[in-house]
């Protein structure tokens, strides 16, 4: 039986010049992979506050698990101030501080987490993620830079814990200066993947698609041609199809050509959760 995928950190309304849309990378994640036929809760935390009450409202509208939503009773929920550039990438103004910042530990081990950065930028929620990612039989980050909140310390903690790293082409520029690591996104993955003992490093590369390192091979998968609404939560429906791949236990070329496919389904898409039909597999 598939096991349930915990996602946790930051949980925020992405507010856009056309109105609000619920979002953060592990919520995002959380969405698509219930898309995907997964089952996925979210460690996460809200402000006692209408924001809170509405993306508490969304999630369970959505069919996933909010149990695990904590409510602040002082901190606000969290917000992502975002603009688009003239070719849909976006870039976000985080509220600071803001609820998600005090994530508490849940009881119990998860056996597959997923988590990101961006929530470390606090230490109690640094605590938790990390306490749930070094228990954890499969623990998936996604790198997700949001400088300026994101720092090199985190991410060399998050790369000690995990099993799967997913990274942009963006952040291969960044780390690979950073890290000391080659520049080109396949001889950047194959060094990280020996660096850390990684089971797979999945990189991103927008229009051309995605590629993926794994048992001593790199795979690319070119990305079919789209009209790009916005890029938000795109990323992470590729890694919630990656995931579904892995735990599947499919090869990694066909694991990695759904994820481009559901990644670039979503670019066509408004927001971050958008409703949509996820293409079979092998199709």
């Amino acid at each position: 039986m598939t096991p349930v995928v915990t996602c946790v950190g930051e949980l925020l309304w992405d507010v856009l010049p056309a109105g609000r849309r619920l979002g953060g990378a592990p919520a995002n994640v959380a969405f698509h992979l219930g898309r995907l036929g997964v089952a996925a809760d979210v460690v996460t935390r809200v402000g006692d506050d209408e924001p809170g009450r509405a993306a508490l409202e969304s999630l369970a509208g959505s069919g996933l698990d909010v149990g695990c939503v904590q409510v602040d009773a002082s901190l606000p929920t969290g917000a992502a101030y975002v603009r688009l550039d003239g070719a849909g990438r976006a870039s976000y103004g985080f509220e600071t501080p803001a609820a998600w910042d005090a994530i508490e530990a849940p009881g119990g081990t998860r056996e597959v987490v997923v988590f990101g950065t961006l929530a470390q930028r606090d230490a109690r929620s640094a605590r938790t993620i990390r306490s749930l990612a070094a228990a954890a039989h499969m623990a998936v980050y996604d790198v997700n830079l949001r400088p300026p909140w994101t720092t090199l310390d985190a991410v060399s903690a998050s790369l000690a814990l995990a099993h799967v790293v997913k990274v942009s082409d963006d952040e291969v520029a960044v780390l690979s200066n950073a890290l000391d690591l080659p520049a080109a996104p396949a001889p950047f993955a194959a060094a990280l993947a020996v660096a850390h003992g990684l089971d797979a490093v999945c990189v991103t590369l927008g229009a051309a698609g995605a590629g993926a390192f794994s048992d001593g091979a790199w795979v690319h998968v070119a990305a079919p041609r789209i009209e790009v609404v916005d890029t938000i939560g795109a990323g992470d429906a590729f890694l919630a199809a990656f995931v579904e791949g892995r735990l599947a236990g499919r090869p990694l070329e066909a694991t990695l050509r759904r994820a481009v496919a559901i990644g670039s389904r979503v670019a066509e898409l408004a927001g971050a959760m958008p409703d949509y039909d996820p293409p079979p597999v092998g199709g």
